[in-house]
């Protein structure tokens, strides 16, 4: 089947009914991926031209004009919102009289979750899409692709397609079937039992009271608040905010069945909060601020609320976001993440090639390394310690 090719600057040259139809079709779909997210980050003014983030979305229609793929593509003049770094390589490039920018990078800004980038209702669709993709890419003055968090299969697909493999690790949450929070408690190993009362001890001690509002229940004010909370963290660490407040007003219009906010209050104010987005079976800890500092109060309100929800409604992965070893003391295992990397420089290239094979091997040893230090007093519904790495 020959398909047609559109590059798409705004996704309402797709439409929302054929973009989250095309996105159900995919067995790793998120809320990440859905029209209301990726079009709120696009018109609320987080992820423009004028922030280094170019949409350049591939489309292929077939010939009865219907959305048979697509890739979330974007033109990059930076790497900043990425949470996969490759800044020694623009260095290198630097350092040698090359462009490393503009680049292209399929991902979803600001978000390391894993999930569909070649977005297709079947194969045949998806390796048109691969194909397009790299015809692009040899096609466009850019020095590099990058794909970030892909599956297996895609991560897979785009190697048989000349890409370069680069793995990463994060933490997640499983789900045994706890019925309380303190059922979960009693898998892991007593000291790390025992810290997490301790800490959340601390947040009780300290007058803090926690209060979880779903996406509809969420005021205008409980959003004016949360975005202070997201800025006073990005200035403590002398950044500047990916997000502003037009983007959480939009998801918390067009996407509030995904939402979750927890406000930590003392003296009957707010002090504290976090925004988790989540569907059944998933929730990723994203987004976290506060106003004034309590001891233990980050833990209790990105992770044991969040924890404590994902034990109440039945969902089976807490995603934590990037990095952190510090998670596996709170039972987070941790789990291998991919990404695929194109260089249109040929010894570059190689160069790359060579780093990411002493890299992998690497992050194998860590992995290893990790598991051994599993938290629990026996893995969590595999019962091998390793999660699902």
């Amino acid at each position: 089947m020959n398909y047609r090719t559109h590059i798409v600057s705004s996704l309402s040259e797709v439409g929302q009914a054929e973009w989250d139809a095309l996105v159900a079709q995919q067995r790793e779909p998120n809320p990440f991926l859905s029209f209301a997210f990726l079009h709120a980050l696009h018109e609320s003014g987080s992820a423009t031209p004028e922030t280094g983030w170019q949409p350049q979305y591939i489309a292929l229609y077939d010939k009865d004009d219907r959305l048979a793929a697509a890739l979330p593509l974007y033109v990059k003049g930076h790497s900043y919102g990425e949470y996969v770094f490759d800044w020694a390589w623009a260095n290198a490039y630097q350092e040698h009289g090359l462009d490393y920018y503009p680049k292209l990078l399929s991902a979803i800004p600001f978000t390391p979750v894993a999930g569909a980038r070649l977005l297709a209702r079947d194969a045949h669709a998806r390796a048109a899409l691969v194909d397009v993709l790299l015809k692009t890419q040899k096609a466009t003055d850019v020095s590099s692709t990058h794909v970030l968090f892909p599956p297996d299969d895609e991560a897979r697909q785009l190697a048989d397609a000349g890409f370069l493999l680069r793995s990463g690790v994060q933490f997640h949450w499983m789900n045994a079937g706890y019925a309380t929070f303190d059922d979960f408690l009693a898998t892991l190993e007593q000291k790390k039992r025992k810290n997490i009362r301790a800490e959340r001890r601390k947040v009780r001690d300290a007058g803090v009271l926690l209060r979880r509002v779903r996406g509809p229940g969420i005021r205008d004010e409980d959003w004016r608040f949360f975005a202070r909370c997201y800025r006073n963290t990005y200035a403590e660490h002398f950044s500047k905010p990916y997000l502003n407040l037009d983007f959480f007003r939009r998801i918390g219009k067009t996407m509030p069945e995904n939402l979750l906010l927890v406000i930590a209050e003392r003296d009957g104010q707010p002090i504290a909060a976090s925004l988790v987005v989540h569907d059944a079976t998933t929730l990723y800890g994203r987004y976290w601020g506060a106003l004034e500092h309590v001891p233990c109060l980050h833990f209790e309100t990105a992770y044991y609320q969040p924890l404590e929800f994902c034990i109440e409604q039945g969902i089976r992965v807490f995603e934590g976001g990037a990095q952190g070893e510090h998670k596996m003391a709170r039972g987070f295992l941790p789990t291998r993440t991919w990404s695929a990397h194109w260089l249109a420089h040929p010894a570059f290239a190689d160069a790359v090639e060579r780093f990411l094979e002493r890299e992998a091997g690497g992050i194998d040893d860590y992995l290893d390394e990790l598991n051994d230090r599993n938290p629990f007093r026996a893995a969590p519904g595999n019962g091998n310690g390793n999660g699902n790495t």
